[in-house]
């Protein structure tokens, strides 16, 4: 059985975990090392289950841990080459990923990496480069989609095949408007290399998902312009304006920004 969990998730630290019975993944390890060993210990999970970490993109808030985590328990990295790239340039990372282990990846190419089926594809941000994931495992189709400025017809072919799905609803558009930001920040949020709004991620689900979508998850809230609930509101709305009922067509959670949501089994 397929299992996921997230140990945090927005612009202080984003790190999630897929597990087979014999197999497990990071995606992205941006939260503190020593904050997801506690993690770990305190959910019954040994360091060594993980055998391969997937990275979306080279932002300190997605890799802070990369380094230190896959040197340490000498774990591959895969992410494409310009992902690579840009971590080995990103000064905020003092401990970068040793040459064995960085494996490259290219969008929209299927690859087996242990027990999981990965196909990388675009996702538009402001970074050297960022993807999304399909991750095929258990007969399960999973899909991560972060840090996203718009939805791409791409990315809505993914969204169509996926039976859980987590996805962006990084803020409200008018919290950002009229919010403290300085307007160039403002600028960056929502421009097309920004991120995904919950209004913008509630018409992705709308105009894409299937009867097949099982469950979603909200992820990376901005703390200063979102809120779970308006963000869980907002989606489920939309959702409800097209004959889509939340908790009974599809279950959605909003993914905590600093904590363990605990391990959902996938099935």
């Amino acid at each position: 059985m397929l299992k996921f969990i997230s140990f945090g998730s927005g612009s202080s630290g984003n790190c999630y975990m897929l597990a087979t019975p014999t197999d497990a993944l990071l995606i992205d390890i941006g939260v503190g090392l020593r904050s997801l060993k506690k993690d770990f210990r305190d959910y019954g999970l040994s360091m060594s289950q993980v055998h391969h970490v997937l990275v979306t993109h080279d932002h300190a808030d997605h890799i802070k841990s990369v380094g230190s985590f896959c040197n340490d328990y000498q774990v591959p990295v895969y992410t494409t080459a310009q992902v690579h790239d840009g971590i080995n340039h990103n000064y905020c990372i003092q401990q970068k990923v040793v040459p064995a282990l960085r494996h490259n990846i290219k969008k929209g190419v299927r690859v087996q990496i242990g027990d999981f089926f990965v196909t990388p594809f675009s996702v538009p941000h402001d970074s050297s480069d960022n993807v999304g994931y399909m991750i095929e495992a258990e007969g399960v189709v999973f899909c991560m989609i972060t840090d996203a400025g718009y939805v791409t017809d791409e990315m809505k072919t993914y969204i169509s095949k996926a039976n859980y799905l987590v996805i962006e609803a990084n803020h409200d558009e008018e919290m950002v408007q009229n919010g403290p930001y300085p307007q160039f920040l403002k600028d960056r949020i929502l421009s097309q290399t920004g991120h995904l709004s919950n209004r913008s991620c509630g018409l992705a689900l709308v105009e894409n998902m299937t009867e097949q979508l099982r469950y979603v998850w909200l992820c990376h809230l901005s703390e200063e312009n979102n809120h779970p609930e308006l963000a869980r509101k907002t989606v489920e709305s939309l959702l409800r304006d097209y004959g889509i009922i939340v908790g009974v067509d599809v279950k959605m959670e909003v993914l905590k920004r600093t904590t363990p949501t605990g391990i959902y089994e996938l099935v």
